[in-house]
């Protein structure tokens, strides 16, 4: 299946080369735009497959992540499992019930958080704070490719397991 994953990353046109900002400031020459594979039939039913391989054995109550990257890799995994999902917003909201966290998880759940790339594992962490706030608690952290820029050290204190290392890919 990863191996199916890695093509599909090429084939989509996911690996770019140029000059590109990441949304952590800092400048690449590669982007790795994991919507190509995400929000793809084939990418999203793989994505799913292989996360729920890594999480096999494990309790989980629920999987979800900082929107918008996270979403479809959300909905992979609830499409094909009976794990509910959720989704952090990046702030909370300012109408109706005010919530920073949305869909199904509560107090006490063992969840996994997952994002589409990591650079400096700041989104993760965010997600990370939102649910431990409400006194759920990070079994595992996965996302589909770790930039390998930071990400391991800022999230030490979890089980961090990418489906990729940027260095895998090229």
């Amino acid at each position: 299946m990863k191996k199916e994953l890695k093509t599909l990353l090429f084939e989509t046109g996911a690996v770019k080369t140029g000059d590109f900002t990441l949304s952590s400031g800092k400048k690449s020459n590669i982007y790795i735009d994991c919507r190509k594979v995400t929000l793809h039939p084939k990418g999203a039913k793989l994505i799913g497959e292989i996360i729920l391989e890594k999480i096999k054995g494990l309790k989980v109550d629920a999987i979800g992540g900082l929107t918008l990257g996270a979403d479809p890799i959300t909905s992979a995994v609830v499409t094909l499992s009976d794990i509910p999902g959720f989704i952090v917003r990046k702030k909370e909201k300012e109408h109706g019930t005010q919530q920073k966290i949305e869909g199904l998880i509560d107090k006490g759940w063992n969840v996994v958080i997952v994002e589409d790339v990591s650079t400096t594992g700041a989104s993760a962490m965010q997600a990370i704070q939102a649910v431990e706030a409400i006194g759920a608690k990070v079994v595992k952290v996965i996302c589909v490719v770790d930039r390998e820029e930071g990400s391991l050290e800022i999230l030490k204190n979890y089980d961090f397991d990418p489906i990729f290392k940027k260095s895998e890919l090229l």
